[in-house]
Formats: structure tokens, sequence, C-alpha cells
């Protein structure tokens, strides 16, 4: 892809764009098998640290990357490793856990330290700039919708001095997995996912009375909701191929999910407050922009 003219990073340091793909399971990606982003490298199946948006992301923006659950290594030796990628994922020398010290957040370092513009451009409500991740941004927007990573592109720009380092929580692989231009009113409806912040702020006379018995779709409505991921994957596949086109040449691409999600597996939906392998199991790529 042609390096669109003017938009190289200063020399020594790589701008650096972070894409999580919210609650994209591991397995929908093998399914879908993208191929723009197969550009990028091989995709490896690694493991959330948390099952929920909120504390996967502050992971994710203390540098601590999905992991690979190694055996016979002590957590800190892991820890040691995965910091010294960012050597080679910022080209900067002599990258270590020390480094990012005393805030251990990956902002904060890059804007402070390494003179960084910071972006983040958010999906989900929960990630709002009102939230404790956002620190050491020098712009944070949630967007207007949820489901719309090409949006997102049509805000980013690249500076001649200094790198970029931006954050993208892309929201088309979070339930209800609905493309930007597909009609709200075809979207599926689950009792107890939509209007949860409502009922969080409602009285207890407002509550449904636990004792009820809830709704729980079938198999055959779980696979359709997966298949949805699925295709959400395939087209934000040709979104990314857009985002390669406008990253300046020098620029390191980390491609992951927050979390996975459950499809009815052992009676499980969604994600948060539930304890299985699918809900950590993610994907994950990186590399130079192609």
């Amino acid at each position: 892809m042609d390096e669109p003219s003017g938009r190289q990073s200063s020399i020594g340091s790589r701008n650096l764009v972070l894409v999580v793909l919210d609650s994209l399971r591991y397995d929908a990606w093998t399914t879908a098998r993208p191929q723009v982003l197969a550009s990028l490298g091989e995709v490896e199946r690694r493991w959330s640290y948390a099952t929920w948006t909120a504390p996967s992301h502050y992971n994710l923006l203390m540098g601590l990357l999905p992991h690979n659950s190694p055996t016979e290594v002590y957590a800190s030796e892991y820890y040691k490793q995965d910091f010294a990628r960012y050597a080679e994922r910022l080209g900067v020398p002599d990258m270590e856990f020390k480094r990012m010290l005393p805030s251990i957040f990956l902002p904060t370092f890059l804007r402070r330290t390494l003179g960084y513009s910071t972006n983040a451009m958010v999906s989900m409500p929960v990630l709002n700039e009102r939230t404790i991740i956002n620190r050491d941004f020098d712009s944070y927007r949630l967007m207007s919708t949820h489901n719309d990573m090409a949006a997102m592109l049509e805000q980013m720009s690249f500076e001649d001095d200094r790198p970029s380092f931006y954050l993208l929580n892309v929201g088309e692989t979070h339930y209800p997995y609905a493309l930007p231009t597909e009609d709200p009113s075809n979207w599926p409806r689950i009792s107890g996912v939509h209007g949860v912040f409502k009922r969080l702020d409602s009285s207890e006379d407002d509550q449904p009375d636990p004792a009820e018995p809830r709704e729980f779709f079938d198999q055959r409505a779980m696979r359709e909701l997966q298949e949805r991921q699925v295709r959400a994957l395939e087209y934000l596949d040709t979104v990314f191929a857009r985002l390669f086109d406008l990253l300046p040449s020098n620029t390191w691409v980390i491609v992951t999910s927050d979390h996975g999600e459950l499809f009815g597996e052992d009676r499980y939906f969604g994600h948060g407050p539930i304890m299985h392998e699918k809900v950590l199991e993610v994907p994950f790529v990186e590399g130079l922009v192609p």
C-alpha cells in the first residue's frame, strides 16, 4: 500500500495503533478468516486478563496485552519479556518495565516520556471520557454510535514532528453484532441486556421479580448470534483495508479483543460475571502496517 504523502513519523519512534474488537471470540476470527488482517501476520490464540470491557481495557492501557499462558514461567519474568517487546513496537531501545514506573500506564509513558500524541476513540459507554480510562490522552472521544469503526478513520490524523498513539475500541463485534448500515429494528433483542444502566438507576420497586423465570435463547438463536459476530468481522476486514491505507508506513498495529463471548455454551451468554474459557480466549495479531 502506498504511503500517504507527508505522514512519516519522526525517526526513532513508530506510530502505535491498538485496535480492540470488543467481545470478539478467537474462533469467530478463525471462521471469518479476514484476509486484510492476515497481512499483519498470523493470528494467535491468547487469553485476556479480564472478562469485561472496562477492566480489560485498563490492563491493555497498562501495556499488558493478552497473554499466551506459558507454563513454568514466573509472572514477573513474563511481564519483563512482554514489556521488552515494546522496544520493537515503538522503535525505542532499552524498553523495560521500570521505564513505565510510577504510573504503569502506557498513554502516560508515551505522552510524557516519549512525546507522543495520545488519542482514543471508543464505542462502549462504559469507557466514556469521564472514566478512569481517560488519563493522559490528548484527545478522547466516545463515538456517537457504538458500531461504526469507519467513522473513526475520518477523525484520525498524524503529525510530521512527533509519533501518535491511537486506541480504537470497535463495537461492531459487540452485542447486537450490528453493522452501521443495519436497521436497528432488525437487531436481536435479549431481555436483560438492553437498558442495564437504566435499571441500575431505578428504584427497587421498578425491578423485575428475580423469582420470575427469564427467557433464554435456544441454541438455534445462539448460533445466529454467533454468525452475526462472524459477519461483523468479515465486514470490518474491509474497514481495516481503509485503515491500513491511511496509516503512515512506520506504524505498528496491534489487533486483539478485550474478552471473548459465550453463545450458549454451558448455558452462558455474553461476558462479564462468567468464568469460562470462551470468555477469556481472544485473537491477537500485530506487526508493521502492510
